[in-house]
C-alpha cells in the first residue's frame, strides 16, 4: 500500500518539503497556545506545589520543609575565590626569596593558591636581602589577589655570627667546598643562620603568632580543604611537617656535641617529657633525623621561648653555622625534639608535597582521592626517620640526662685531617 494517488497529479520533492514545514509550524503554534493558557490560570506560585523539585519555582526557596529529604536541588557551588568559612589565626605564609627566583616562586604560589590559599586568604610575607624589583612585584601580583608584604633583610639579619670572622670563614669555605652541597657557599650560610634564629624577629614576622614556610620550586599535590593553622592550634600542636630525612653527617659534625653542652648547662629549660629520643639513640648520639624545614607550620611561641633563644644563641657562638654548614632543618628539629612532647608535633600525611630531592604523596585512599601524585614514588614511606617518628614515645628528662651522662662525645671534625681527594 501507499498514499492514495490522484489521477493526473504527481507531487514533487519541493511540495513534500513545504508540507513538512507547514506541519512543524502548526505543532509549535499549538504548543505555545496551550502553554499560555495553562500559565494564565496556574501561575508559578501555585505550580510550585505540584512540581517534584519544590524549590525550583518557590517564591522563597531558602525556606524548605524540615522533613524534606529527597527531591531537593543541591545548593549552588561555592565560588573558588569565595573565602572559606571559619576563623583565621594571626598567621602568614613566609618566603625567603631572591629576585632571580621569580619563576620558581610563581610556580609554587600558583599551586599553593589553587590547593589552599585562594579560599583561606592568608597574607604572604616575602623577604629578600636585596630590594625587590618592579618586575618581581608585578609577577607576584599576577599570581595572587591576596595581600603580599615585602621586606628587606639588613645587616642585622643577613650577616656573620659574632663568633666568626670573614677571613676564617673564607678558609673554611675553601676546605669544605667539595665535601658537601653548598660547602663553599657563603650566602647559604647566611640563609641557614637567618632561618635558624632570626627570621621570626623581622618586623614583618614578629607580630605573627603562626607561620607557614613556602619556598620557590616546590609542589603541592593535594587539595587542602581545612585550615592547618586552626587545626594545630585547636589540638595543642606547635610544629607541623611533611618529610623527615637524614642530614648529611659532614655538615653537622660538631652540632650534637655543642647541643649536649647546652643541654647539660640548661636542664632547667627542658620539659619533663619530650620527643628527644627521636633524634637521639640509646648511645646518646645524634641519628641525623630531622624535619625538612622547607615545609613547616609553626606556632612561633616555640622559637620565641626562652629555651629556644638560649639554644640558638649557644649555637651562634659556637661557629658552626659558618665553619661547618649547620642547617636550619637540624637546628629546628633538634630543638623541637628537646622542647616539645610528641603530641605537639604533627605529621601532615594528607598534604602531598615535593621539594627538589624528595617528595611525599599520601597512600591512604581517602587522602589520596584529593591528590594528583603517585604514592609509589613517595619518599616518606621509605624513610627510617619517618618510621622512627611513628614508633617513638616521649622520653623523661631524667632518662635523657642519664643517657648523655653515660655516653661519650661524638667525633669532632678536624679540618687538618680531612681527605679532600
Amino acid at each position: 500500500m501507499g498514499f492514495p494517488q490522484i489521477a493526473g497529479f504527481k507531487p514533487t520533492a519541493r511540495m513534500y518539503k513545504l508540507g513538512i514545514l507547514v506541519f512543524v509550524v502548526l505543532v509549535v503554534y499549538t504548543t505555545l497556545h496551550i502553554a499560555s493558557t495553562v500559565f494564565e490560570t496556574n501561575p508559578a506560585s501555585s505550580l510550585a506545589s505540584n512540581l517534584p523539585f519544590k524549590n525550583v519555582l518557590s517564591p522563597n526557596p531558602a525556606k524548605l520543609p524540615e522533613d524534606l529529604s529527597v527531591g531537593v536541588l543541591p545548593p549552588a557551588r561555592i565560588s573558588y575565590d569565595e573565602p572559606a568559612p571559619g576563623e583565621r589565626v594571626n598567621g602568614a605564609i613566609v618566603v625567603l626569596v631572591r629576585n632571580s627566583e621569580l619563576d620558581g616562586l610563581r610556580k609554587s604560589m600558583r599551586m599553593f593558591e589553587d590547593r589552599f590559599n585562594r579560599r583561606f586568604k592568608y597574607p604572604y610575607v616575602l623577604l629578600n636581602d636585596q630590594n625587590f624589583t618592579q618586575e618581581f612585584r608585578d609577577g607576584i601580583a599576577a599570581i595572587t589577589k591576596n595581600e603580599v608584604r615585602y621586606g628587606i633583610l639588613d645587616e642585622n639579619f643577613w650577616n656573620y655570627s659574632p663568633s666568626v670572622t670573614p677571613e676564617e670563614t673564607e678558609l673554611k669555605l675553601q676546605v669544605n667546598k667539595n665535601r658537601y652541597l653548598y660547602g663553599g657557599s657563603l650566602s647559604y650560610r647566611f640563609m641557614c643562620r637567618f632561618q635558624s634564629g632570626l627570621f621570626y624577629k623581622h618586623p614583618l614576622v614578629r607580630s605573627l603568632d603562626w607561620y607557614w614556610r613556602l619556598e620557590p620550586d616546590v609542589e603541592y599535590y593535594c587539595d587542602i580543604d581545612y585550615d592547618p593553622f586552626v587545626y594545630m592550634r585547636d589540638n595543642g600542636m606547635k610544629y607541623g611537617f611533611t618529610i623527615a630525612p637524614r642530614e648529611g653527617r659532614r655538615t653537622v659534625e660538631t652540632l650534637w656535641n655543642t647541643t649536649r653542652t647546652w643541654i647539660k648547662a640548661n636542664t632547667h629549660l627542658l620539659p619533663a617529657q619530650s620527643l628527644a629520643n627521636w633524634v637521639m639513640g640509646t648511645d646518646g648520639h645524634y641519628n641525623l633525623c630531622h624535619f625538612w624545614s622547607n615545609f613547616e607550620i609553626v606556632d612561633l611561641s616555640l622559637y620565641r621561648s626562652e629555651a629556644y633563644e638560649s639554644y640558638f644563641n649557644h649555637l651562634d657562638n659556637a661557629q658552626g653555622f659558618f665553619y661547618e654548614r649547620w642547617g636550619d632543618a637540624p637546628v629546628h628539629s633538634i630543638a623541637a625534639a628537646l622542647l616539645l612532647k610528641k603530641s605537639e608535633v604533627h605529621w601532615f600525611e594528607d598534604i602531598g608535597y615535593k621539594h627538589p630531592g624528595n617528595m611525599h604523596c599520601p597512600r591512604d585512599p581517602a587522602m589520596h582521592a584529593k591528590c594528583v601524585c603517585d604514592p609509589g614514588k613517595s619518599y616518606t614511606y621509605r624513610s627510617a626517620c619517618q618510621t622512627r617518628f611513628a614508633k617513638v614515645n616521649n622520653m623523661a628528662k631524667e632518662r635523657l640526662l642519664q643517657i648523655l651522662d653515660n655516653s661519650e662525645f661524638e667525633y669532632r671534625y678536624n679540618p687538618a685531617k680531612v681527605d679532600t681527594s
